[in-house]
């Protein structure tokens, strides 16, 4: 009789290709170190970009809620929320945008940027902003680390718990070009999905103390969620 040993890769953290839809990460406490890396659908240097998201969180300090580094380049893409504020950076430039005061609720957020002219747009909760500029010309090259929880202080990791976010995000969207308002208004109701990260069959990476929850939804007092299994490494 022959005997055949088949030998399993140790993976690190927890990688994988989902629908996420119906769930949530939870970022349930400050860390230096706790984050989920996503991965795109398509490895390509980008001249165009947009990103949507949802996020809900009781913070008042400064936390990071979108963290894209490239080759030499912590700070490809970042949104963050310094209150009142939201601040973009696009290769290396920060921009800021002033905002209606937040209430306690989930905010859907999006960012586009356009190489071509170097115009930064910012909607959240579908309210367009002020338009900025920065970096016309330039592009993004394809070598990126894309990370949520953490402001990434170098490509891929050195990360800042005083920048860490604290709560929920959701319906995280990427493109490789630029949303037009009614597209925008798409994304919010769900119908448009990203092209570069897709929030419906999204490839992640969880590193530390980080959940994946199911998505509650809320009337009045009464809640109900999807029927999901938690998840969470150490």
């Amino acid at each position: 009789m022959k005997l055949y040993i088949f030998l399993l890769p140790f993976i690190m953290g927890t990688l994988s290709c989902e629908d996420m839809s119906d769930k949530v990460f939870l970022f349930p406490a400050p860390t230096a170190s706790a984050h989920v890396t996503l991965k795109p659908e398509i490895k390509k240097s980008l001249q165009n970009v947009t990103i949507c998201l949802r996020s809900y969180t009781e913070l008042t300090r400064e936390y990071s809620l979108f963290s894209m580094a490239a080759s030499g380049v912590d700070n490809a893409v970042l949104i963050c929320t310094r209150s009142p504020n939201v601040l973009i950076y696009v290769l290396q430039e920060e921009k800021t945008f002033k905002i209606d005061p937040e209430t306690l609720a989930w905010k859907h957020t999006c960012a586009t940027w356009d190489s071509t002219t170097g115009v930064i747009q910012l909607w959240v909760n579908g309210k367009l902003y002020p338009r900025n500029v920065a970096k016309k010309g330039l592009i993004i090259t394809d070598e990126a680390s894309i990370i949520l929880g953490q402001d990434q202080d170098t490509f891929g990791g050195k990360f800042d718990i005083g920048q860490s976010f604290v709560g929920e995000i959701s319906d995280v969207h990427m493109w490789d070009y630029n949303l037009t308002p009614d597209e925008i208004k798409g994304v919010m109701s769900g119908h448009i999905k990203g092209n570069h990260i897709n929030w419906n069959s999204l490839n992640y990476d969880i590193k530390g103390n980080v959940l994946v929850q199911p998505k509650l939804y809320c009337k009045s007092w009464e809640c109900a969620s999807s029927t999901v299994k938690e998840s969470i490494v150490g």
